[in-house]
């Protein structure tokens, strides 16, 4: 993995790209195994999610409308987390949380338990350009969509019949594991079940960096439960230097900082991008807790993981798009 993301990183021996884009739909995948109709239908999901963005991006477009659209794209598919096809907390309801940060200025909005916003990633962005703060959530966030004129939709919208089987089967393992205890619905979930989240990372041809994640959160989350997807540091970040976005158990990305950890090793500890991404997933971070995607000012990227795969794609102005899901393609 490592090899492959040092390739990525030297893309071109004497010229670096003038735009980058990542993209990834969650590091909880499906099996190997999975019928080749689901495998894909990911593939061809990513595939065209990063070729809008690539396409935009090699006209000029700015990497704040390109991240922004891209995870729009990946929200408004129900095979993802995020948007509709959102995981259903423990009583059978949506809360989604989403965050983007603009690189040049750290500049970043971010909103968490939406339960109408059609489109979380675009009310973060609004946060960021039409309030002061950061984060907004619940009935203020809500709030601030009607005063924004967002679109909204009622909270079945996010509803598929996936999501309502992952919950049944979800609580129905817990009854079963402990009748009489008082552990939490997200206490040691499936691995299918902690990983789903949408983002999008890129380096547009003006130098700027900008990260945006977008997700659902986890299946039968406790109600009000907010994980990494909206904290700036922790599952969103940009400067000048990288701009990462995450997606794992959310928790241990808070406890960590991983997505700013990773800018600050290269400030700090001069370390390549592959360097700092791969010490944090696969140091830091336990075994299995998750992945992220990351580009930075030079146009090199790093998609690692510790699951058994991560749904992902990226493409530079050097080189076409490459979709990938498991280790050994």
């Amino acid at each position: 993995m490592l090899a492959l993301t040092l390739a990525l990183a030297a893309c071109a021996p004497t010229q670096q790209p003038t735009w980058a884009i990542a993209i990834h739909g969650g590091a909880g995948t499906l099996s190997q195994n999975a019928p080749p109709e689901q495998l894909r239908a990911y593939r061809e999901a990513l595939q065209a999610a990063v070729d809008h963005g690539s396409q935009r991006l090699a006209r000029g477009d700015s990497a704040l409308d390109v991240c922004e659209s891209v995870v729009r794209m990946l929200e408004d598919n129900p095979l993802f987390n995020a948007g509709k096809g959102a995981a259903f907390n423990e009583k059978g309801e949506h809360e989604l949380d989403a965050s983007i940060m603009h690189g040049p200025t750290l500049r970043c909005g971010a909103v968490a338990g939406l339960r109408t916003v059609k489109n979380p990633i675009s009310l973060a962005r609004l946060v960021m350009e039409r309030t002061p703060h950061v984060l907004l959530m619940g009935d203020g966030a809500e709030d601030f969509a009607g005063a924004m004129g967002v679109e909204r939709v009622p909270n079945s919208y996010f509803d598929t019949p996936q999501r309502r089987k992952m919950l049944d089967e979800r609580l129905e393992e817990l009854r079963r594991s402990s009748p009489r205890s008082e552990t939490s619905p997200t206490d040691n979930p499936r691995k299918d079940l902690r990983y789903s989240t949408v983002g999008c990372v890129a380096l547009d041809q003006r130098g700027e960096l900008v990260a945006a994640t977008s997700t659902g959160g986890l299946t039968a989350k406790k109600f009000g439960r907010v994980g990494d997807s909206p904290i700036i540091g922790a599952g969103t970040y940009a400067d000048d230097t990288a701009a990462i976005s995450c997606t794992g158990t959310g928790e241990e990305f808070i406890r960590h900082g991983v997505a700013r950890a990773v800018a600050l090793r290269m400030k700090l500890k001069g370390e390549t991008l592959a360097q700092a991404t791969h010490a944090l997933i696969h140091t830091t971070l336990k075994p299995d807790d998750g992945g992220l995607i990351a580009v930075d000012a030079r146009g090199n990227i790093s998609t690692p993981y510790s699951s058994e795969g991560m749904y992902r794609a990226w493409a530079t102005s050097l080189t076409p798009s490459i979709v990938r899901i498991f280790k050994d393609q």
